[in-house]
Formats: structure tokens, sequence, C-alpha cells
């Protein structure tokens, strides 16, 4: 196994069969950027029409759209149509910028894609844990795997994600920027510090909060309590250092966060049905890049 974040970035370019309506897979990649050489410009591409769903991982970037500027930390993603009035670069002044992205051809799936862009906005917060974030790193992982070799897989991919993309906008959860000030910014210090050791107590004491309101708040907000969705995450970035790390067990426990290697295996198992040692090796990897065709 690979250590850090794999990177690699997947074409596809299938002629899908005559007479079918099926969704186009244009790309899908995840990358660390370094240089302020890495700039898009929406108006500049000739590759569109595309849709562009790109979400941070670690570090941050710019996106600017329009009159409107943007800070990518964590956790934070954009969706942009191409062409259009847009540019996305690595900041003079930054230090890391890693991401996941996908590329779509808006043919099928142009009004989904609409409908979840005007409930979320064009620059959205997503926990690493919700379901459109895992989908775009299941995706890749396929691709990483040599799994998606034919128009069919692809489609059904793309079809997937902009469906869960317009279920997570739809859910309370997709609401993210209709939360109380408060909320986002309790979900906000949890998605960027996870790997610590984080209380209510702490979370209220930050927020000027009690305790009680701070978890009403978030349940009835969120759909879920506090202590909850700070799992999601950790498990979340659990099952990347189980693919991608031969770390052991009790070292990726600690490293997102548990107290401990067995609590750790006991709220994994609780959340996906498995032990981290059965997930993992269940998991291929495959270190290449390159473009898949008919």
């Amino acid at each position: 196994m690979a250590s850090g974040i794999d990177t690699g970035t997947f074409g596809f370019r299938f002629a899908p069969p005559e007479r079918l309506a099926m969704c186009n897979l244009f790309a899908v990649g995840r990358d660390v950027v370094l240089s302020p050489a890495y700039r898009w410009d929406g108006h500049a591409r000739k590759d569109g029409p595309l849709l562009l769903f790109q979400y941070t991982i670690e570090g941050e970037g710019m996106f600017e759209s329009g009159a409107e500027t943007y800070r990518m930390e964590s956790g934070r993603a954009f969706m942009a149509d191409i062409p259009g009035d847009h540019r996305y670069y690595f900041p003079e002044d930054g230090s890391r910028w890693s991401f996941m992205f996908i590329l779509m051809r808006p043919t099928l799936i142009l009004p989904n894609w609409e409908e979840a862009k005007s409930r979320l906005g064009e620059a959205p917060y997503l926990p690493p844990g919700s379901r459109p974030v895992r989908l775009l790193r299941e995706i890749w992982d396929q691709a990483n795997d040599g799994k998606i070799t034919d128009p069919y897989t692809a489609s059904s991919w793309v079809y997937q994600f902009v469906s869960e993309l317009c279920r997570f906008s739809a859910a309370p959860q997709g609401d993210r920027q209709r939360w109380p000030e408060k909320v986002r910014r309790a979900a906000e210090f949890m998605d960027a510090n996870y790997s610590r050791m984080i209380s209510l107590d702490q979370l209220s004491e930050r927020l000027g909060l009690s305790k009680y309101h701070l978890l009403r708040a978030f349940a009835a907000a969120v759909g879920e309590t506090p202590s909850k969705y700070l799992n999601r995450v950790r498990i979340d970035q659990a099952m990347r250092l189980l693919r991608q790390t031969d770390l052991s067990v009790e070292r990726i426990a600690e490293q997102v966060g548990f107290s401990g290697g067995s609590y750790f295996i006991k709220v994994f198992r609780n959340m996906t049905g498995r032990t981290p040692g059965s997930f993992r090796s269940e998991e291929g990897q495959l270190t290449f890049s390159r473009m898949f065709f008919d």
C-alpha cells in the first residue's frame, strides 16, 4: 500500500450505444497542488460543455464565480458549469491544496444538477462522511482499480453521484447554509479538528452556548447528535487511511481521534457492518493513471 493521499486523474471516452439514453463520465481525479501555476478559467476551456464538482480534502484553494470569491478550505466544494464565468486556482500564499473532482457531460443530468446547485449554492460545505463525498471517493477508487471499463458502468456512477447530490440538498443536512450559525460553526470545527478529542462541553464553551442548547439545536438542524456527526467524520477518514496506508488499527484510531483501538473497532463495526481488518483486506489498490477507451 502507498502512504499519504494517492493521486491520479482518469479520463473516459466511451461511445454510448446508439438510441440509448446514458450519462457521460468525462473524468474523475484526486490531486495535490503546491504551485500557483495551477489555474483554470471557465471561459478559456475548450473541452465543454461539462459539469464540474470539486471537493477540498485538505489545505485550501480559491474559487471565483462572477463577482463572488470563495476560499476553498477543507470540507468545501464548488459546482461549476464549463464554459462559464468562473476561475479556480491555487493562491500565491498557499501551501497545499488537496482535492477530488468529477467532470460530467450535462446530457440527461443537467436538470438534476441545477436543482442541487440551486439548493446548495455554488460553493457548499459537505461533511467528509456525507454520501456524495463518500460516493465520489468510491468512483475514484473504482477508476483507480481499473473497474470502470464500459459506458454502462460509467453512466451508472454519474447518475448515482448527481442523484446523491440532489438527495443531500433536499435533506436537512443538505441545507447547511440554512443551519443556525453556531450549529454550522460547530460542524465546521469538527470537520477540521476530528483528530482531537472533542467533547460537547468543549464545543459549547467555544460557541458560547450551554451544552444542552447546542445538543438540541444541532440535532434539530442536522438530524443527528454532535457525537454521531463527529464519529461519521472520523470513520470516513479512517476508511481512507485503511485503504491507503499500512498504519496499524491502533495508530489509525489515534490519528482520527478515538481514545483507543477497541472503541474504534466497535464504532467502525456499528457504522459499516465490518471490522477495520475486513474492510482493509477487501479494498484493492492500484497505483496507475490511464485513459480508458472502448
